[in-house]
């Protein structure tokens, strides 16, 4: 099964964690901080101090579960026992931390949402690493990661959706009705989607992993180009995104003049992202997945200076360039996760050992580290240049500064990338001489297992 072509309907049900993977990913830097900081009465400071410290502590908490995914399997397989322990202790914390009830104090929020991280990175690293190993096939494993961030894609207009319902029936409460709702959507999701997973979805069995010493583990991992590529690919992709988030309400409003549809046309990013998933796999095909990222990344430069030429209070012009922006996400994400499969063969190789967990791991804190850096930058650079998010306080070139700030910053971030990608050296013919040196040590090692002893 697992060198074949895996059937839709098994994708899906495979994927299907990733709906409320996406509906804690938002809410959490979009709607829990101002939550917190006004209604719940914490204020901003001790809000965005609770939010930074926890941050950073991804920095140990991700390579860790990627190490522990790797290394403690069960009769399930290695990665479905995580994702199954990480439901209680997610639904506990996210109705804690969604559904609180006033007062509360900064210990509470650090507290349950420390734990939250806990189960989301146990979840998130567990899941991808079972996606790359969900079949050895250089264009399979696009494939399959495709479909699993479609899905994630998915979710997030669709707890989008959640606030904009709240705020139409116009509760007593606005703020704690909207977060709530989004709480009981994660609470009820995440039990229905990762029982369907673990149910429909077997584990390839996995081979029993050899001793190695802790400092040739680190070394190898050091000197493995094609992981330094792609990880700082992944950071700068990363930054870009981030940046265009943190200025996209900024721009929208005082440069394009739409500001009261611009969370409305956000939506339009993340089907773009969909949309392109397909096109960019049947690129990937027949290009391979560095070249087509390289493609990519060339796109997302010669692309954004469009945005210049958005008419004031043009809705219709903004909606396809939000629409054919959301390349960046479709793209990189799937190509990244897909390749990551691929290097991690070489590690294989060389250790003897599948860390697939620990390589996801190591690609989801470049891309939070990028995402991090990325806002400190961009508002640095904001502030710099005079900018002041009020109506009517910025003058014109300081409107036109943000606006080449906000070009700027993904053309020079993937121009970066296609540089770093362009020499990547795993394209399908490397990869599939991997998998042929990794089977046929598999075959030697299975024969010096079942082989009598020699006797006297």
């Amino acid at each position: 099964m697992f060198d074949k072509k895996l059937s839709p309907w098994r994708l899906a049900a495979f994927s299907g964690p990733a709906i409320p993977i996406a509906a804690l990913g938002l809410p959490i830097g979009v709607y829990l901080p101002q939550f917190y900081a006004g209604p719940m009465g914490l204020g901003l400071a001790a809000v965005g101090t609770i939010f930074m410290l926890l941050r950073f502590w991804d920095v140990v908490t991700d390579p860790l579960m990627g190490v522990l995914s790797d290394r403690y399997t069960s009769r399930w397989g290695r990665r479905r026992h995580w994702i199954v322990l990480s439901v209680p202790l997610l639904v506990v914390c996210a109705y804690m931390a969604f559904l609180p009830t006033a007062p509360v104090s900064g210990f509470y929020l650090f507290g349950w949402m420390f734990f939250l991280y806990i189960g989301w990175t146990m979840l998130t690293i567990s899941h991808m690493a079972w996606a790359a190993e969900l079949s050895d096939d250089y264009n399979e494993r696009s494939r399959i990661q495709g479909y699993r961030e479609a899905f994630q894609l998915i979710g997030v207009p669709l707890v989008l959706l959640i606030p904009a319902i709240i705020e139409q029936m116009g509760p007593e409460n606005m703020e704690a009705a909207r977060v709530a709702s989004i709480g009981w959507f994660i609470v009820i999701t995440l039990p229905i989607a990762v029982a369907i997973n673990v149910f429909f979805v077997p584990e390839r069995k996995s081979a029993p992993q050899p001793p190695i010493d802790m400092m040739a583990a680190i070394k190898t991992i050091l000197r493995n180009l094609p992981l330094r590529r792609l990880l700082a690919a992944d950071f700068l992709s990363g930054f870009a995104g981030a940046a265009l988030a943190s200025m996209y309400i900024y721009e929208a409003t005082y440069v394009w003049g739409i500001g009261s549809v611009a969370s409305f046309l956000l939506l339009l990013y993340f089907f773009g992202g969909i949309i392109f998933i397909p096109v960019v796999l049947k690129l990937s095909y027949r290009l391979g997945k560095h070249r087509t990222v390289v493609v990519a990344a060339l796109f997302n430069s010669a692309f954004p200076p469009i945005i210049f030429l958005i008419p004031e209070g043009n809705y219709i012009v903004a909606s396809f360039v939000l629409l054919f922006l959301g390349v960046n996400i479709g793209a990189t994400t799937t190509l990244y996760r897909s390749m990551m499969a691929d290097v991690a063969d070489i590690d294989e190789l060389e250790t003897g050992q599948r860390r697939t967990g620990l390589f996801y791991s190591l690609l989801t804190l470049t891309q939070k580290l990028g995402g991090a850096v990325a806002v400190g930058v961009v508002f640095w650079t904001l502030a710099l240049i005079g900018f002041v998010p009020e109506q009517g306080a910025n003058t014109a070139s300081t409107l036109t500064g943000l606006s080449i700030v906000f070009v700027a910053t993904p053309v020079i971030c993937n121009v970066l990338v296609a540089a770093i990608m362009w020499k990547f050296p795993i394209g399908i013919e490397e990869q599939e001489e991997l998998r042929r040196k990794l089977k046929e040590r598999f075959v030697e090692e299975a024969e010096l297992t079942e082989r009598p002893p020699n006797l006297p």
